[in-house]
């Protein structure tokens, strides 16, 4: 199997660090290996010490973008983290109706990857709203993401869905999908239209406009703390009062006293904007 060099691995780990506020652990050798291999191949380089020479000279247009996209990329499924999804639907969403009757929910789904993680906030804002008619005056998603390419997948809306996946049930997929002729399946056009996606690397800046809930699962973990911080502060400029930020990050509580307050919730912990 294709192996990364201990020192084209070090190397590697210093230039993201000091570049992009990156942390690589120190046995993600392999994994950064084979996510940069598109990379090398696009590029045509040989080895990770190639492309770490090719990102200190100029006439590389987009190669450290490139870089950044492939090792950030995130694993996006349906419904993924289960218990984000039990949070929003049985604490958030309700909290939010009561406290704002009638007017729109607006979420941000931060780093999207190829668009599975907003699809299914609106499936879960839709059932919601279908058990609770008139609770809600609208849906409005932003999902947004470094990567163009996996923009353009989530966009097309078109996916693989294994029959016996659980998460996709057979009801969901009756109501929210459309079958295609090859044997995938499209997010439905009520669906679609309610999520918006966008170009954006968080670390250069923040989205106009407020949202109730912003939700990032695993993006925050790749970046350093003072980056992470950045990150956070700009989750918390987006936030209406009160909004709520849904994340996987371990140990993120410690990190933003002075923006957050943690909230337990029966499916787990949240954090509201002071």
């Amino acid at each position: 199997m294709e192996s990364i060099t201990t020192s084209d691995f070090n190397a590697l780990q210093a230039y993201l660090r000091d570049a992009c506020g990156i942390l690589l652990g120190n046995t993600a050798g392999d994994l950064a290996l084979r996510r940069l291999r598109p990379v090398l191949d696009g590029y045509h380089l040989v080895s990770v010490g190639d492309l770490l020479e090719s990102l200190g000279r100029p006439g590389r247009p987009g190669l450290k973008e490139a870089v950044v996209d492939a090792i950030t990329l995130s694993e996006s499924q349906w419904f993924g983290e289960e218990a984000a999804f039990t949070v929003l639907q049985d604490s958030i969403l309700p909290e939010i109706a009561e406290r704002k009757p009638g007017k729109r929910v607006s979420i941000w789904s931060a780093a999207c990857a190829t668009g599975q993680e907003p699809y299914s906030v609106a499936i879960i804002a839709d059932e919601f709203r279908d058990r609770h008619p008139d609770v809600l005056g609208g849906i409005r998603i932003v999902a947004t993401d470094t990567s163009r390419s996996a923009l353009e997948v989530a966009r097309r809306g078109h996916y693989e869905i294994n029959p016996r996946t659980k998460e996709v049930s057979l009801g969901r997929r009756e109501r929210y999908f459309v079958p295609l002729a090859n044997g995938g399946w499209r997010v439905s056009p009520d669906i679609r239209a309610l999520v918006e996606f966008r170009e954006l690397n968080l670390l250069r800046r923040t989205l106009p406009g407020k949202f109730d809930v912003v939700i990032c699962q695993d993006a925050l973990v790749y970046y350093s703390a003072h980056k992470r911080k950045a990150i956070l502060t700009r989750f918390h400029a987006a936030l209406n009062p009160g909004g709520y930020l849904i994340s996987g990050t371990p140990g993120l509580a410690g990190e933003i006293p002075d923006l957050f307050e943690p909230v337990e919730c029966p499916g787990g912990t949240v954090y509201r904007k002071r």
